[in-house]
């Protein structure tokens, strides 16, 4: 008897599952909507912000290459002039 009502509790169980399903799925794609709009337009954000990081390393590339060659040499010039430490 009791696998009786197992089963027989399992087959209502069941039946409330597909009755409830649209209403799930409804209450699903509800709340997924607003959540797929926040990820479509944080991707073009973050697109746009690449974008205009490139542009301006492109506009401000006659500045900053021959500030970074400078920069450069004056380290490569500390580093190969200054003498070794002397060992105590």
């Amino acid at each position: 008897m009791k696998t009786f009502l197992k089963v027989l509790l399992l087959v209502v169980a069941a039946i409330v599952a597909v009755k409830l399903l649209p209403v799930a799925l409804a209450i699903g794609f509800v709340l997924m909507a607003p959540v797929a709009l926040l990820a479509i337009l944080g991707v073009s954000v973050a697109g746009a912000l690449v974008g205009a990081a490139l542009v301006v390393t492109a506009v401000l590339s006659p500045i900053w290459l021959p500030v970074l060659a400078v920069v450069g040499i004056v380290a490569l010039c500390r580093r190969g002039g200054s003498k070794p430490a002397a060992a105590p």
